[in-house]
């Protein structure tokens, strides 16, 4: 049997090792100068042009930044449904309620037209994933938010270093959160970075995951404990200076697939767009099960299903509004992600395209 080919493969070295050594040696591990270095080096690094926050996982980063923003009980926020459901679990931990609109089918992310649809009185936001790695249609977004008055934020838990018109992920709304989990782009470990747009939603976010204090026994606010570490963040560092290669790696296995494989639809890119490729989602009208099972069970390879079961069809959001969302279902139903990481070689990507146009031919 040839050697498994994983759907995603966390890539730890030496540099990594000996940085959570130093930080050991070091004896201070919770938040401190490595976190702070750390958040300055992120922004610097994906060229952000804001502060950033480090908090303990990329969901600690989308509540926090929520609640920093004002989001509370009675609002709306209207977010994709086709997403993991942390996006939607942060809006209802503080209380407001997520709204679910549908999504573009070329891109994945929230369509302009279905969020505007959802607006009501209450809604106070909008917060789209930039799914996959490729970058929502923020522009659209931001004139649906203008002509409604309300807030964009930005779920960039898989799109380090995407970007749409030369502006960067994390540049566009009142915050944006970078997930840093063991399978994502880069991590840390575990782990989440926001990026803030203005010193008050800094301070806050600083408060909420600090207890509530900026200074100690001077709590402000009820906070959290969701700090990152200085392990964590000693990761982190040593992560960034790999993950532009790491990128341009997933870049041209992607194309690489994309030129060849046949019987599925590849993803497309917008105009415009940088795509990061945290995964590489292809779209199988028919039997998308049946193909993932082939490629395991035959050919040894790996696969994804995100997210098969849409947010709003889950137990916590099965009662939410606004939930006959086309365009979700058919992708929940067709897409499958192929391993596209840069441990992937040449004979790897061969014979990931072979398999899939095999079995593709075949109908299974």
């Amino acid at each position: 049997m040839t050697d498994f080919i994983p759907a995603a493969k966390p890539i730890i070295g030496d540099e990594e090792r000996a940085a959570v050594d130093r930080v050991m040696r070091s004896g201070m591990l919770a938040q401190g100068p490595e976190v702070k270095a750390f958040e300055e080096e992120f922004s610097a690094h994906f060229g952000l042009g804001r502060s950033c926050v480090a908090v303990n996982s990329g969901t600690s980063g989308l509540h926090l930044g929520l609640l920093a923003s004002g989001v509370g009980a009675g609002d709306e926020v209207i977010v994709p449904s086709f997403t993991f459901a942390a996006t939607a679990n942060s809006v209802a931990l503080t209380g407001a309620t997520p709204v679910f609109a549908d999504i573009d089918p070329d891109s994945f992310c929230l369509d302009a037209a279905s969020v505007e649809a959802c607006v009501t009185k209450r809604t106070v936001g909008v917060m789209p994933v930039h799914l996959y790695g490729h970058p929502a249609h923020m522009p659209a977004l931001q004139a649906v938010a203008d002509r409604h008055g309300l807030q964009l934020f930005e779920d960039a838990a898989q799109a380090h270093g995407a970007s749409l018109g030369g502006t960067p992920v994390g540049a566009f709304g009142a915050f944006a959160m970078f997930s840093l989990y063991p399978t994502k782009n880069m991590t840390s470990g575990e782990g989440g970075m926001v990026s803030v747009a203005t010193p008050e939603t800094e301070r806050l976010m600083r408060l909420y995951r600090n207890q509530g204090m900026e200074r100690q026994y001077e709590n402000e606010v009820v906070g959290f404990n969701n700090r990152m570490t200085d392990l964590h963040a000693a990761i982190g560092r040593v992560q960034l200076t790999k993950v532009g290669a790491w990128t341009t790696g997933r870049q041209e296995n992607a194309a690489f697939l994309s030129a060849h494989l046949e019987g599925v639809t590849p993803p497309p890119v917008a105009d415009g767009a940088v795509h990061v490729y945290h995964q590489y989602t292809v779209r199988v009208p028919e039997d998308r099960d049946g193909l993932a099972k082939a490629l395991r069970a035959e050919h040894n390879i790996g696969s994804g299903m995100f997210y098969p079961i849409p947010n709003h069809e889950l137990a916590p959001f099965e009662h939410s509004p606004n939930a006959v969302l086309p365009q979700t279902a058919r992708a929940a139903a067709e897409c499958l992600s192929l391993p596209v990481h840069p441990s992937l070689s040449q004979g790897d990507l061969e014979r990931i395209v072979t398999a899939v146009n095999a079995l593709a031919a075949a109908g299974a």
